[in-house]
């Protein structure tokens, strides 16, 4: 006869798995819409995690393991719709779940006799692996973040039974291990799917968004001196790449291309701010007198070859073809050597044209790497069209102090709900404290966790009552194997159903974790009501101290995370224009476009109207030129030199400020006037390839700086002919 019952008193919190939960809401989301009609693959999704479930139960039962229910729960929280997903995802919960098991079973045995200490322990051990997750943002994370809130889950249950904490801690070990198991094998065997596929929608739809935004700049809609937010949001969604590209070389159909892939996201963020400088560049060719002048018509040569290359980027990123771009680099180069460089409309033709073609030779290398990757076998043959300048590469950009605090108030946190359990002397205090943990390291990396503590809160809630239906209403009805995997299938096929619907996933795999949890299947039916109660109130008080402790200690959210941001990107700046950090140029680029993918999603949620203001693709233009001078100033004379040199230096000057100010400042004037005695200084008119790069990086500074100010008295601004040919005359 099988039992289906709560532990005893003595055990464990049955609901620590609800810790588990972590890893599902932590992945990313692997769907780019909401459903509300689910396809044949998403009720193959639910079954084959349903099946794995059941196959894990089975095992569990017929070996007399004392907790089955983990190994039910662990088959939940490494499904995936995507076999390498699931790979990835079952490795890092074995190998937390391992670190955190040994780590329990060192440290009970020492402090098991200075309660306090053991507290202290636990919540520095936690917090501290938290701190380490937050610094890995691929899945990989999942190890640390899984090991430290293991160790309060094994250990804290055993306090009261030293000598059970090995077992306590193999148990978890050999039952997550079999979820593991049974969740990878059923999902490689039967009709596994791809994750290449989603990384290829992904990239799909974000090219999409990308060419309708470039489209929009070519034809003229879209040619502005600032960068719309929904338009800076594309970084974010690039940088979401990243948990995808994590997950490749787990699955046999993409294991090879992991490298095209990382190429790729590296040519996608580096299409964002030349798209800007592009649009920037247009503008100021319509109005080549500053705002206050006429707009003017652009010359029609070039307005046929925006529409072109218009045409040519929607066809491009609708399908695999990306012929053309041959074409329209030769049209490109024509039209260049058509104009002097003598005045300043010329100047900014020649700007258009230099991010026309930069745009050209991205977009060309992103076609072609997408087609790489739905065929696995041209892996290793990409060669790049785009050499202009150097490709953001994997720097990041880490808050360290910001993280350090953020794992702080979670040690404190677990710590201060310890000496709760030890004042009280609770016999489920141990339940109260490891959900505490959870909820605290779950949500840490949040500005603002404490609407997410409480999602987590109701849905506890609910998965307790639905617990309670099954426990003393439906399974003292079940006497046989068959008959539980029958009255378990409505809930858990509905439920794994819902996990595929990216609205519902969160929810869906809190109720899966929860129920068999909460149920705690094992081989005879003894349920308690006294027990189940106990339980029930420690998870909830859990989850609730957590919620008051991080409404309490966190008070802050995303506009100090926004701030911190921005004075960060400055300080880069500063210390760059003052050529201060002349040997972490390759990174700057790279850290400069990851810190924008973090600010844009802080900037839509805040009210400051200073920081909600910032375009934070023109500071990494603004990046990208100060780089352009630093590394071209050998080919300047010792007076086009000297003029640069103070134009850097009232750049790093002025950022400086912005960072005492913890604001964006309008730019001096002086600086203005910096830049056009540097432009009047540099040669113009036939320069060297290195003297072209520097004019135009000073071109690109001033319309970063004073998009809206008229032209250089030096420079004759007359207006331009309707063709460009008369311009060369």
């Amino acid at each position: 006869m099988l039992r289906h019952g709560v532990p005893s008193a003595k055990a464990e919190n049955p609901v620590a798995l609800l810790a588990t939960l972590t890893q599902r809401l932590r992945a990313p989301v692997l769907f780019t819409e909401t459903r509300r009609r689910h396809t044949w693959r998403d009720w193959l999704f639910s079954f084959k995690a349903f099946i794995a479930a059941m196959l894990a139960l089975y095992i569990a039962l017929a070996f007399d393991l004392s907790r089955p229910y983990w190994a039910v729960s662990a088959v939940y929280i490494v499904s995936s719709p995507f076999s390498g997903a699931t790979k990835s995802k079952a490795l890092y919960r074995c190998l937390g779940t391992i670190l955190g098991a040994v780590a329990a079973v060192a440290f009970v045995p020492v402090f098991v006799n200075a309660p306090e200490l053991l507290s202290l322990v636990v919540a520095l051990w936690t917090g501290s692996l938290l701190f380490i997750s937050m610094l890995d943002r691929s899945a990989r994370s999942y190890v640390f973040m899984l090991a430290g809130y293991t160790l309060p889950l094994i250990a804290l249950p055993a306090v009261s039974s030293p000598a059970s904490v090995f077992d306590l801690a193999l148990a978890r070990t050999e039952e997550i291990t079999l979820g593991i198991l049974c969740a990878s094998f059923v999902n490689t065997i039967f009709l596994p799917s791809s994750v290449g596929t989603i990384f290829r929608d992904q990239v799909d739809g974000w090219l999409a968004d990308a060419g309708a935004w470039a489209e929009d700049i070519l034809r003229g809609e879209g040619a502005t001196p600032t960068t719309p937010l929904n338009r800076q949001k594309l970084a974010t969604d690039v940088a979401a790449l990243d948990q995808v590209i994590s997950q490749l070389g787990y699955d046999p159909a993409t294991r090879d291309v992991v490298r095209e892939a990382r190429d790729l996201r590296s040519r996608l963020l580096m299409l964002l701010p030349v798209f800007s400088g592009l649009a920037d560049r247009l503008h100021a060719l319509r109005q080549p007198y500053g705002e206050a002048g006429a707009q003017v018509p652009l010359p029609e040569d070039l307005r046929l070859l925006l529409n072109r290359a218009a045409d040519w980027m929607k066809q491009g990123a609708a399908s695999s073809k990306d012929e053309g771009a041959h074409d329209l680099l030769i049209e490109i180069e024509r039209l260049g050597a058509l104009h002097g460089r003598q005045t300043w409309y010329p100047l900014l033709l020649s700007g258009v044209l230099a991010r026309l073609k930069e745009v050209v030779q991205l977009w060309q290398d992103c076609l072609t790497l997408r087609d790489t990757m739905g065929n696995p076998g041209q892996a290793g043959q990409f060669k790049p069209v785009f050499r202009e300048r150097r490709i953001a590469a994997g720097a990041r950009h880490y808050d360290h102090a910001l993280l350090a605090i953020k794992a702080g108030t979670v040690v404190a946190g677990i710590f201060a709900a310890c000496m709760i359990w030890i004042f009280l002397g609770w016999d489920q205090g141990a339940g109260f404290v490891a959900m505490c943990a959870v909820a605290s390291s779950f949500f840490a990396a949040q500005d603002r966790p404490g609407p997410q503590i409480m999602s987590m809160l109701i849905w506890t809630g609910v998965a307790i009552l639905t617990s309670f239906v099954y426990i003393f209403g439906i399974l003292p009805m079940v006497n046989s194997y068959e008959m539980l995997v029958v009255v378990f299938a409505p809930i858990f096929l509905l439920l794994g159903l819902q996990m595929t619907n990216p609205a519902l996933t969160t929810i869906a795999m809190l109720m899966a974790v929860n129920n068999a949890s909460f149920i705690a299947i094992q081989d005879a039916y003894s349920a308690d009501m006294l027990t189940f109660a106990n339980s029930s109130l420690s998870t909830v008080l859990g989850v609730g101290f957590a919620l008051v402790w991080v409404m309490a200690t966190r008070p802050f959210g995303v506009e100090l995370a926004a701030r911190r941001l921005l004075m960060q990107g400055w300080r880069d700046l500063a210390a760059t224009a003052a050529g201060r950090s002349m040997v972490d140029q390759d990174r700057l680029a790279a850290r400069l476009l990851d810190r924008l993918g973090q600010l844009v999603p802080r900037l839509s949620t805040i009210t400051t109207q200073d920081i909600q203001a910032v375009d934070g693709l023109a500071d990494v233009r603004l990046g990208f030129n100060v780089l352009t001078l630093q590394e071209e100033r050998g080919a300047f004379t010792p007076a086009g030199a000297a003029r640069v040199d103070e134009v850097l230096s009232q750049i790093a000057g002025h950022y400086r400020q912005q960072v005492r100010a913890a604001r964006p400042l309008p730019s001096p004037p002086s600086l203005l006037a910096a830049i056009d005695t540097a432009l009047d200084a540099l040669p113009l008119d036939g320069a060297p390839a290195q003297s072209q790069k520097a004019v135009n990086s000073l071109v690109g500074l001033r319309r970063v700086l004073f998009p809206h100010a008229a032209p250089p008295d030096a420079l004759n601004a007359a207006l331009p002919s309707s063709s460009l040919q008369p311009a060369a005359e």
